[in-house]
């Protein structure tokens, strides 16, 4: 992967539908706010290849689309996720970080 920390496209849409929806708040406008994420992370795109590894996870997984973006970004790039979500944890299907 090259490097750094990444972060999944997927992420950028749901802070972005977190922050529409005022469970959050961005400090600034949502395009500066992304230009910041971009020059510190790899953004991560969802390639088909991470479409058809999310499909293909267990079903002991959790079942959140993005959630399982996510972690078949991590397993296509051959790193780990970073995470707190015990449910992702405990299924094992993805090497975590926390």
């Amino acid at each position: 992967s090259g490097g750094g920390l990444g972060i999944s496209g997927i992420t950028l849409f749901e802070i972005a539908t977190l922050e529409k929806k005022r469970r959050i708040t961005v400090q600034t406008t949502f395009e500066t706010f992304q230009s910041e994420i971009e020059a510190r992370f790899v953004v991560l795109p969802i390639t088909g290849r991470v479409c058809v590894r999310a499909i293909g996870l267990p079903t002991s997984f959790p079942s959140d689309p993005a959630d399982r973006l996510i972690a078949a970004t991590a397993l296509v790039e051959g790193i780990p996720l970073v995470t707190a979500d015990d449910e992702i944890r405990r299924s094992k299907a993805v090497t975590t970080i926390w």
